[in-house]
């Protein structure tokens, strides 16, 4: 009777949830759609981590460059080719999984700190490449001057429009989370947990584990792109920062404070970072040091992330109903 009763709820709740965020820009003034636009973006890059730290069990510290390079795809197509927003999402994503394969092949036969500590390096060398190389990136000032054309042929969105944008991020995101989704809950998504858990049995299975390892390095690239490629039109620049380091610790925060080991956690957690972030800056400059302790303690109390701790509450009260 619970798991009915969680179900429906969790239906009902989605589908809430999904009408206020397709509402937001009928009821809300522009600087919410802004950080509506930007939530729903950084859920994308936080749920696009996941992959690979929620389920994979592969702590990334180099994820931002997957994002940066798909944002200086997008840019680059935009400002050289002026093709439809959708051909260079599309090669935002083919970006970011061919850079997340180059470094994959290269990180995932190491495990742990190693492994983290490998991703961190190749990061700072792609954003090292960014900075320096100013014929095509521009180097600090990075790429802008763009123009937003049609999202595709023959559609007549105006995408200079804020709430416009919003409604293709919004659906942008929606499709790729579904595609994410069914990744997640198909037999690889399940081979990636076992890996996750005990690689050893996996392997003495017969299964390749490097090679389960690099695929979901590679996806979860592709889905950072995306993100990349959706950020930088928004923000009318492609810059350096974005690939920075300290970009990479954003997904890992966002993951670990909504719950890693769900698959709306990111979301949850990218929604938590993005308005506390805009909240505490509008009272104080000390905001790093606020946000620094209100995460910290967060992420203490809240041992599966705010959304999984909500979820084990709400099946605790429904379990001790029935």
């Amino acid at each position: 009777m619970s798991r009915v009763l969680m179900r429906a709820l969790g239906v009902v709740g989605a589908a809430a949830v999904l009408a206020g965020l397709v509402a937001v820009p009928w009821v809300a003034p522009y600087f919410y759609i802004f950080i509506a636009t930007e939530v729903v973006i950084l859920g994308l890059l936080a749920a696009s981590f996941n992959l690979v730290f929620g389920y994979a069990g592969m702590l990334s510290f180099g994820h931002a460059a997957f994002y940066g390079v798909g944002a200086y795809a997008t840019a680059l197509v935009l400002l050289h080719l002026q093709w439809p927003l959708i051909a260079c999402l599309a090669v935002s994503a083919v970006a970011g999984a061919a850079l997340a394969l180059v470094i994959g092949f290269l990180s995932v036969r190491l495990d742990e700190v190693y492994f983290a500590m490998l991703t961190l390096a190749f990061g700072m060398m792609v954003f090292g490449v960014a900075y320096q190389w100013r014929s095509v990136t521009n180097g600090s000032d990075g790429i802008a001057g763009f123009m937003l054309t049609d999202f595709a042929p023959g559609v007549g969105w105006v995408l200079d429009d804020p709430a416009v944008y919003y409604h293709v991020v919004l659906g942008v995101v929606i499709v790729a989370a579904a595609l994410l989704y069914l990744i997640c809950r198909s037999s690889f998504g399940q081979v990636l947990r076992a890996i996750a858990q005990n690689p050893e049995r996996v392997a003495f299975c017969g299964l390749n584990v490097r090679a389960y390892r690099l695929a979901a390095f590679t996806v979860a690239g592709a889905f950072a792109g995306l993100a990349g490629g959706l950020m930088a039109p928004f923000l009318r620049v492609a810059s350096p920062e974005m690939l920075h380091w300290s970009m990479s610790a954003e997904p890992v925060l966002m993951a670990i404070l909504g719950g890693t080991g769900y698959f709306l956690g990111p979301f949850v957690g990218a929604a938590l970072f993005v308005l506390l972030e805009t909240w505490i800056t509008g009272f104080t400059e000390a905001w790093m040091l606020v946000l620094g302790v209100l995460l910290a303690l967060m992420v203490m109390f809240f041992r599966r992330g705010v959304f999984g701790t909500a979820l084990a509450w709400l099946t605790r009260r429904t379990g001790d109903r029935s």
